[in-house]
């Protein structure tokens, strides 16, 4: 099966969606199909090129804050596209903008069968322009998204329920399909037993947060849990991620130090992915506060390290079915539930350790391999509903 992957950018680091998109080629190529792209540059020169190159396309104004989520757009060369899709058997659309609707045309004047991901809210896009409260913008983009892209798919990967339920709230017509992005198998390096000083009273403890440091990530509902916490003199925090509230959020993260509240300087840091491992792996408690989030991979590979997560709880977030208790879970936002989850994990340190246990066995459920499994059945059902 010949299957075509668009995106505007496939090659980004740091950025979800295209480590998401990566990772589901590599896995879908070793199931023994073949893949190609359509995407922009690869900034790094000496790296590996889209099959289909399309050249940069920067937006007056607005390109600073594109950037620095470490995105860019591609161009729209109709050439270039109609190439790419009458050579596909099959045309998946990993986002819903300017790219992938003019591709939709092109494939639906060549007859090809169009299929699309779910990969991120219109509130990811507006967080970023201070727009992310605003119920009618945000009605409106998923709406425009709906008609000018989605409702054009046959099939729609939803990676979560959370995602399910909402497209089904606004009328999305294709047919939706929840299967997870996928985690790559992975060791968890946690060592079976805890080290010798697990249960030192005097030792730091380390709290994560793995994520993009942006608005809809909400760090800040973390820092401000700290404060109200029974350990905060004994906690470590680590931010492990880049992004635009960088310098807004250190110096928050810092008054903590400042204040006397915490005695151990924050530390932030951006790691590749062994580095990763060995955070998640070391952690105590791994934090994930997003208010928007379609699925959280970040913290799903935490958990895969047996680090135990305190995640957030909203409507437009899935992280949290990943959840294996109640005492994992706490409502976005709310600083003081999040900081009474911290110290009930921390005040039992044995039982956090089996439980960590149960975290790294239950995201074996989420290969990737089986995610590529669910897609290739999807690609065949809309290639054979277009015959």
């Amino acid at each position: 099966m010949k299957i075509l992957f668009i995106l505007n950018n496939f090659y980004a680091i740091g950025n979800g969606l295209s480590a998401s998109a990566r990772r589901t080629v590599q896995a879908l190529r070793a199931a023994g199909q073949e893949v190609r792209i359509v995407a922009g540059p690869n900034d790094d020169p000496d790296g590996p090129k889209p099959d289909y190159e399309l050249k940069w396309f920067h937006i007056p104004i607005f390109q600073p804050i594109v950037e620095a989520h470490g995105y860019h757009f591609a161009s729209t060369d109709k050439k270039i596209i109609e190439e790419a899709i009458r050579w596909a058997d099959v045309v998946h659309m990993e986002e819903p903008f300017v790219l992938e609707a003019r591709a939709y045309g092109i494939a639906r004047r060549l007859g090809k069968p169009v299929t699309g991901t779910y990969h991120l809210h219109p509130e990811n896009v507006f967080c970023s322009l201070a727009l992310g409260w605003s119920k009618v913008a945000n009605y409106l983009l998923i709406n425009a998204w709906r008609d000018l892209v989605f409702n054009k798919c046959f099939h729609l990967q939803c990676p979560t329920e959370n995602v399910r339920e909402r497209l089904e709230r606004h009328h999305f017509k294709s047919k939706l399909h929840v299967i997870s992005n996928g985690l790559v198998p992975d060791t968890c390096i946690r060592p079976e037993d805890p080290p010798e000083n697990y249960l030192d009273p005097a030792r730091p403890l380390k709290v994560l947060y793995i994520g993009r440091l942006s608005v809809e990530k909400d760090q800040p509902t973390l820092i401000r849990a700290i404060r109200h916490s029974a350990f905060a003199d004994r906690i470590k925090l680590q931010f492990a991620g880049q992004g635009p509230e960088a310098k807004k959020y250190k110096r928050m993260a810092m008054k903590l130090y400042e204040d006397g509240v915490v005695k151990y300087k924050p530390e932030f840091m951006f790691c590749n992915r062994d580095e990763l491992r060995a955070l998640a792996a070391g952690s105590d408690l791994c934090v994930h506060c997003a208010t928007i989030e379609v699925e959280g991979l970040s913290i799903m590979e935490a958990m895969q390290q047996a680090a135990v997560p305190v995640i957030a709880k909203g409507r437009h977030t899935g992280t949290s079915q990943f959840a294996l208790s109640d005492r994992c879970v706490f409502q976005e936002k709310n600083e003081k539930e999040l900081a009474e989850k911290i110290d009930w994990w921390l005040s039992h340190p044995v039982a956090r350790w089996e439980e960590g246990k149960r975290y790294a066995e239950s995201m074996k459920k989420y290969d990737i391999d089986k995610s590529a499994e669910a897609l290739i059945e999807m690609f065949k059902e809309a290639i054979e509903e277009k015959k």
